[in-house]
């Protein structure tokens, strides 16, 4: 039956215009995106059966375009769809970042974090530097690792900070396996950089490690 059809409590656009996009399952929220289905299947079941296939909503917004591509129903099309949306809700969160202190906005910086971060295959060790009212001022990605690794430098974290003329800083990494637990070696490279930083009168905020979940604060297990 086409989802045209279906009681119109069930129907994804009306379920989300009346209950939010937080009530909606990954596939309903899929197949808003999709728009359509394919002859016989609604839009609905296609997004299951695209879920199916990647594995999850995590892997399939963080595919390849050559593997996006490969998916039933997909192409170059939806995947420029998809890019444009991701980046429009990172810059969305960066500027929410930009006008609020970081203190008042911890969750913001939880989503924008796990946004930049999540869908990376390789870990990425970045940092948000931020002004005397801790509002951002920069986000950037400063070392890249293999799958499990990375090499980080303090002093170059100390040369951008400031270079942007920073107070205080966030670190920030992601582990692609999506278990967020802080190794040894994070916390022993967020203990080097505070005190390089201390150096320069620059402070460290807290570390965040980017998993599947609710990204981990090194500075709330007291850590930092």
């Amino acid at each position: 039956m086409s989802i045209k059809h279906w009681p119109e409590q069930e129907r994804p656009r009306e379920k989300l215009i009346h209950q939010g996009a937080g009530a909606l399952s990954d596939s309903e929220l899929l197949a808003i995106f999709l728009r359509t289905g394919t002859r016989g299947v609604s839009a609905v079941e296609l997004a299951r059966q695209i879920l199916s296939q990647f594995g999850g909503l995590r892997s399939l917004m963080s595919a390849s375009r050559e593997e996006f591509c490969k998916g039933f129903g997909l192409g170059d099309a939806k995947y420029t769809q998809l890019q444009a949306v991701l980046e429009m809700s990172k810059r969305h969160l960066q500027e929410q970042l930009m006008r609020e202190t970081v203190f008042t906005s911890a969750e913001h910086v939880r989503t924008y974090l796990s946004s930049q971060l999540r869908h990376s295959h390789r870990e990425v060790f970045a940092v948000l530097f931020l002004d005397t009212q801790h509002r951002l001022i920069r986000y950037e990605e400063l070392f890249m690792g293999t799958i499990d690794a990375a090499a980080v430098y303090p002093r170059e974290v100390v040369k951008a900070a400031l270079h942007y003329n920073a107070a205080a800083v966030i670190l920030a990494h992601n582990h692609p396996s999506g278990v967020a637990e802080p190794s040894q070696a994070d916390i022993s490279i967020t203990d080097k950089i505070k005190r390089a930083l201390d150096l320069v009168d620059v402070r460290l905020l807290d570390h965040f490690v980017v998993g599947d979940g609710a990204p981990v604060s090194l500075a709330e297990r007291g850590l930092v």
